[in-house]
């Protein structure tokens, strides 16, 4: 008997200290998970990354892992691998909504169009997603790829009336307009949304190429020059600059 309660104590001791253990590098990993969040905040995907790969080796299972896998792989430009991360964070989590959104985009950047269509369509009436002018807008861009003009433009409206100085919609509406052949409605669009928002580099960028469309090359330098005074460095800096030298 004596011997039985010995045995019984030792293993309780066992699975009390491997409990204790793992809960330490559950702790371990959350710090991890963490830091790998500050690295993505400062755009450097590459240390995001290694962090939430060492972290997935203790919580392969936290969905929230998972979609920051996603977007560090995003921010890789690894689009494929990003869309296994984010389908993952779904399936562990069915109902969390913005790693759908994020799929949809994944899907997007692999002009998977008719997917992210799917991905965007279910989530765009979730009364549990707090901005749901983010896969509106995702729609747009996405029948925007299919080149369906008229569904785009109405998706980007309708992101619009949830939030009026949407840039993403802004910037996708202008688009949508420029692609049709209609210089002129993209004109008057981004000159409004540029005297709301005179800081933001791409609805120059927008402008200038509008310029372009309308054959008013020297407005369109300028509209150019203020996007490299903006944002320096950037891709669309570098797309300044192919057009001014």
């Amino acid at each position: 008997m004596k011997k039985q309660m010995l045995l019984l104590t030792l293993v309780t001791t066992i699975i009390s200290c491997s409990s204790i253990d793992m809960e330490h590098q559950r702790k371990i990993a959350d710090d991890t998970k963490e830091l790998g969040v500050a690295y993505f905040l400062q755009g450097d995907y590459t240390r995001a990354l290694k962090e939430f790969l060492e972290a997935e080796k203790t919580i392969p299972d936290d969905p929230y892992l998972q979609n920051n896998l996603g977007l560090a792989f995003m921010g890789k430009k690894r689009y494929q691998t990003a869309e296994v991360h984010f389908r993952k964070a779904v399936t562990l989590k069915p109902d969390y909504v913005p790693a759908k959104n994020n799929l949809g985009s994944a899907y997007m950047k692999q002009e998977k169009w008719d997917l992210a269509i799917d991905c965007f369509q279910e989530i765009s009436g979730s009364l549990l997603y707090a901005t749901p002018h983010f896969p509106l807008s995702n729609l747009g861009w996405a029948y925007l790829g299919k080149k369906e003009y008229s569904r785009a433009r109405d998706y980007f409206n309708r992101a619009l009336k949830i939030k009026l100085d949407f840039i993403n919609a802004l910037h996708g509406l202008a688009t949508t307009h420029l692609d049709a052949h209609q210089p002129g409605i993209a004109q008057s669009i981004l000159a409004r949304a540029i005297k709301k928002n005179p800081e933001v580099a791409v609805l120059h960028a927008d402008m200038a190429r509008t310029y372009e469309a309308l054959g008013q090359p020297e407005k369109a330098k300028e509209s150019w020059e203020t996007v490299m005074g903006l944002a320096p460095g950037s891709e669309l800096a570098r797309e300044a600059e192919s057009h001014l030298y």
